[in-house]
């Protein structure tokens, strides 16, 4: 018979978790090098069990790779797999949309949804850094209503995995607009979060589909724009962790 997990445990397996990705993301242990338990199981304090399944989790992300003799370095990505996981979210998000659409009981469902789209409204048009920031968050909540929406644990689980890649999550380059100063991506992708609002409420699924996978899309351009400016790139969590010399990127 299998034990549960004491409570303990599992707190303590999800601040390995998070600590280790933080650490990753933020370029402070440097890509390739080998993670040392003993001085992991320190610097976030935990005990080695939750370290090495937070490890496992990583691992199952991409953040990290297993060794041939045992243990785990952190991974580079290449340009090629950045534009791939972006395009694996949108097939996922599309698909997400599509099941809104098609599983919308009511257009009452659709209200939180609109909402965000009418507060996104009124920000969009503003530079400041406190506007950027609220744009950010309503624009995380505008995503996590759709795969709601969608009304299938399965998406939400495998949309949740494809977002922990390095620039693959809506809000991973959101930061870098003000610094570049690129509001007409904010402005399409704002066109975007309305037609697809529209789209499922009005039940069109395969209207919605396209335009989740197209919306998903704007990442990519965004991360072209802050490659060609690399003071903003290395701004960005998980910029450490790119090899912009990759596959002609």
């Amino acid at each position: 018979m299998l034990r549960p997990v004491p409570r303990g445990d599992n707190a303590q397996t999800v601040r390995a978790t998070l600590g280790l990705r933080q650490l990753l993301l933020e370029g402070q242990i440097a890509p390739g090098e080998r993670l040392v338990e003993l001085t992991l199981v320190e610097r976030l304090g935990v005990s080695r069990t939750p370290l090495r399944l937070a490890l496992t989790t990583l691992e199952h992300e991409g953040l990290v790779e297993s060794l041939p003799g045992g243990g785990f370095a952190v991974r580079t990505f290449s340009r090629v797999e950045v534009d791939d996981a972006i395009e694996l979210r949108g097939v996922l998000e599309g698909t997400a949309a599509r099941f809104a659409a098609e599983r919308l009981e009511s257009p009452a469902e659709v209200s939180e949804l609109r909402g965000i789209v009418a507060e996104l409204d009124e920000i969009v048009h503003d530079t400041s850094p406190e506007a950027v920031l609220g744009y950010v968050e309503l624009n995380e909540a505008f995503h996590a209503e759709l795969i709601r929406l969608a009304k299938s644990e399965m998406v939400a689980r495998e949309v949740a995995r494809v977002m922990a890649f390095p620039f693959a999550s809506p809000a991973a380059l959101l930061a870098s607009h003000a610094q570049l100063s690129q509001r007409e991506i904010l402005l399409v992708a704002q066109h975007q979060h309305h037609a697809l609002a529209e789209a499922i409420q009005a039940g069109h699924g395969t209207r919605a589909e396209e335009i989740a996978r197209e919306h998903a899309r704007i990442s990519k351009r965004s991360l072209d724009l802050a490659i060609a400016r690399r003071e903003i790139l290395d701004t960005l969590p998980g910029a450490s962790l790119l090899d912009v010399r990759a596959n002609g990127a």
